[in-house]
């Protein structure tokens, strides 16, 4: 994006804090500033420094490509670099993620980018997700995609409707938080694949249900129903744009049916 393009700091600052629900005062007292020189700033009054703008970028936890795109509307060079998955420097992080997602085995799962879209996999999540179409799997193949499209995986889904509301709860909150566009549209084109999620009985202000720890993806399979809950990890003190938008979601059987019958895919696999 051209600077000329992009609103001024100031505005972009005031939106982040209005975002994050934060008073001018207490974005001040967090940053170690004035309230003061945090109104001058978003009015336009006063320059912020390059330091000032990574600093309120930071205490409102603006991701880091927008912390670029606040510091070229400040006319400043960007802070973070964005590489390539290909680049010769992310050659750890590749490492790293093939270890993860090898060891994960014999269990699925899979690396996403920002807006979810599929960078690497296990060999058990390609036996996850085989059998659906063509057009779901192709690259950029996108997980919310792949799950909630109407030839998607919700249809092998046992409690399809629990899953779904999980999924697009967890999508709106992520694009919430992140103030994401693209995020946002996705959300849009997801949820519109079905009917309107309702609050499904049961459910408190925590939008979770009573009953298990984790919710389960009760999935039909090859070896019978399939009955498993997920984690995300992500990197720690990301400094460039593409690693800190990396996430890692492994999934873990519910029961001990289930972990035989990864385990027997697997041997099916090796054969």
């Amino acid at each position: 994006m051209e600077t000329a393009e992009l609103p001024g700091v100031g505005t972009l600052l005031r939106e982040w804090r209005q975002h994050r629900r934060l008073s001018q005062l207490q974005l001040a007292l967090d940053a170690d500033s004035s309230a003061r020189h945090v109104s001058y700033v978003e009015t336009g009054r006063a320059r912020p420094s390059r330091e000032m703008v990574l600093r309120l970028a930071e205490t409102l936890d603006v991701p880091l490509r927008e912390r670029n795109t606040l510091l070229l509307a400040a006319g400043y060079a960007p802070a973070f670099r964005e590489s390539a998955m290909d680049a010769a420097e992310m050659a750890a992080v590749r490492s790293a993620l093939d270890v993860m997602l090898t060891a994960h085995e014999p269990y699925p799962a899979v690396v996403v980018d920002r807006v979810w879209n599929v960078v690497s996999a296990n060999e058990a999540m390609g036996a996850l997700l085989g059998g659906l179409p063509d057009g779901l799997t192709e690259p950029p193949a996108n997980v919310y995609r792949m799950a909630l499209h109407p030839e998607g995986l919700l249809t092998r889904v046992v409690n399809a409707d629990e899953v779904r509301h999980h999924l697009l709860d967890r999508l709106r909150r992520q694009a919430r938080a992140s103030g994401d566009a693209e995020l946002r549209a996705l959300h849009e084109e997801v949820a519109a694949y079905g009917p309107p999620v309702e609050e499904p009985e049961g459910h408190g202000a925590g939008g979770q249900a009573a009953g298990p720890v984790a919710l389960p993806v009760r999935l039909r399979g090859p070896h019978g129903e399939l009955s498993m809950f997920s984690t995300i990890a992500t990197f720690g003190a990301p400094a460039d744009v593409t690693l800190s938008e990396l996430a890692i979601e492994s999934f873990f059987p519910s029961d001990e049916a289930t972990a035989r019958a990864f385990r027997a895919l697997a041997e099916e696999r090796a054969r």
